[in-house]
């Protein structure tokens, strides 16, 4: 909790202190220009974006301006370095932060991947979207038999989503980890009735959705440093949890129903 300078039983500050307080304050354009000389990809929309999810709580004006401290830019800098460097997801970095904030004894959080976040001691990961459906994810493709086996499909069933662009193969006959989960959601909803045809509107939508990442981490995947390269499949991972609690979100205040 932030103290107020000048309240009671503190007397009244001197205008040396007035404006000594008021140069520790900085805009979110300082504030970018700070970070920026260590992480060039940062942008004002990712530090609302960190603001949002409760990793920095910057001051307001009385016109709802933000207003950042050197502690605030510092606390940024950490947490970008804690993304960047072990790919850690944002819950286990807020964790972790507000641990060491309260004086605890705490080690970070163990290195992890794009592909694999783990995090130690401030509690365990959040699960990838495809882990949400109870599948872990294995090997990067499988065969065409091997996909008919793991999601209990007919080669009939998988012809006819073929034909509407749900499930594609590759040029060597494979198919992505991910298609076992998919196809056992299409055939979990084919039993509600819902073909095929139905599902081609939730496809575009997705496409879509990861057109819009796509846009935020094409910059990264260019940048000549390798560790930006790095920090944007990261990136990509976490706009796609998002894009999915987002979505499903969504459905749920239309359908006026609780998911959970």
């Amino acid at each position: 909790m932030r103290t107020p300078t000048g309240g009671a039983g503190h007397g009244t500050a001197t205008a040396g202190e007035r404006l000594s307080g008021a140069e520790r304050l900085m805009s979110i354009g300082t504030v970018l220009g700070q970070l920026r000389a260590e992480f060039p990809e940062v942008t004002i929309s990712k530090i609302r974006f960190l603001e949002a999810e409760g990793l920095v709580e910057p001051r307001r004006t009385p016109s709802g301006y933000r207003k950042f401290t050197q502690e605030d830019v510092e606390r940024l800098a950490q947490v970008l370095r804690m993304q960047r460097d072990h790919y850690l997801p944002l819950k286990v970095i807020r964790e972790h932060l507000d641990a060491v904030a309260r004086g605890e004894q705490v080690q970070l959080p163990a290195q992890g991947s794009p592909r694999d976040q783990v995090a130690s001691g401030s509690g365990a990961r959040e699960p990838a979207p495809w882990e949400a459906f109870g599948e872990p994810r294995t090997a990067a493709r499988v065969g065409r038999a091997e996909l008919l086996a793991a999601a209990g499909v007919s080669e009939e069933e998988l012809v006819e989503w073929e034909s509407y662009g749900l499930l594609v193969q590759d040029a060597a006959g494979a198919f992505d980890a991910e298609a076992v989960t998919l196809a056992r959601l299409v055939a979990d909803l084919g039993r509600f009735g819902l073909e095929p045809r139905h599902l081609r509107a939730m496809k575009a939508a997705a496409e879509r959705e990861a057109g819009l990442v796509e846009q935020v981490v094409a910059p990264l995947r260019r940048h000549r440093n390798p560790q930006t390269r790095a920090h944007a499949e990261a990136t990509a991972k976490e706009l796609a949890e998002l894009s999915v609690r987002l979505h499903a979100t969504l459905v749920q205040m239309a359908l006026g129903v609780r998911l959970t």
